[in-house]
């Protein structure tokens, strides 16, 4: 019987490949059989991932990029397609803050700067609309492929103090909805694009907003714990499952969506 969740040979390309959550995926779909396009900034952390890899038995490529340079991306994409001659998968994990777009508990909306609120509405949604241009052009020419965006919780809700992240989050939910309609309707429904929305991981963005230095949590940290019916953070290796299940066969027909992985925080009443 086919395995429907099979990822096996298919060349999968991950912005962002170089933060946590980025990391454990590549590593977990090289296990499972995929060859792993890694894109990050961090030469020297994402050749050493991709060694990790490599040294584990799997397929991995590092390749230098900046998501908000298009013709940086436009040749990681040439590398890729020299290497590997197609593209099956594209996950726009590339993402982040900044202090300058946020709120912090002693401030208000006056001292957001706008500079900054920019630079993260770019990063996060900009630096997602690019490499997707980019490298859904070969899945077009080949005719199937699948793209998952990264939303986020805050998405859903208007969450305190993270204005610009928010926003862009929330653009992104709405940008995979277009792009899902838009690719069906004017190429082909063999491609799909979702999104995943992480509940809270403890990542480098984010550790010293939800943990104090000893480990215990931070004011917010139990905020979040006390909404999470599972009381607990995710663990980066619980996000795999939900992106294999929306790169394979066995979410042929699934698209538009945002795949919810949060520990049931965004189902929290009082």
């Amino acid at each position: 019987m086919k395995n429907l969740f099979s990822v096996k040979d298919k060349v999968v390309v991950i912005t962002g490949g170089t933060g946590v959550l980025g990391r454990c995926i590549a590593e977990h779909l090289a296990e499972e059989g995929a060859h792993v396009v890694i894109l990050g900034r961090n030469a020297q952390l994402g050749e050493s991932i991709a060694e990790k890899i490599r040294k584990e038995g799997g397929d991995a490529l590092f390749l230098e990029s900046d998501v908000m340079n298009q013709q940086m991306v436009e040749q990681n994409c040439a590398d890729v397609l020299s290497r590997y001659g197609r593209v099956d998968a594209l996950l726009n994990a590339a993402g982040g803050n900044m202090p300058g777009a946020t709120i912090p508990p002693t401030g208000n909306f006056f001292g957001v700067k706008i500079e900054d609120f920019q630079r993260v509405l770019n990063l996060n949604l900009t630096g997602t609309v690019i490499p997707t241009q980019v490298f859904l052009r070969p899945m077009v020419e080949q005719g199937e492929g699948a793209i998952v965006n990264f939303s986020s919780m805050a998405a859903f809700r208007p969450m305190t103090r993270v204005l610009g992240y928010a926003a862009a989050k929330a653009g992104i939910s709405n940008f995979t909805a277009f792009l899902a309609n838009e690719v069906a309707t004017k190429f082909t429904s063999k491609i799909r694009v979702n999104a995943i929305a992480p509940g809270f991981f403890l990542t480098t963005q984010n550790k010293d907003l939800l943990t104090n230095p000893d480990g215990s949590l931070t004011e917010r940290g139990q905020d979040v714990i006390r909404q999470t019916p599972f009381k607990r953070f995710g663990r980066p290796e619980e996000l795999c499952g939900t992106i294999q299940y929306l790169i394979s066969e066995a979410s042929s027909f699934v698209t538009g969506t945002v795949a919810v992985v949060d520990g049931g925080f965004n189902a929290f009443a009082m």
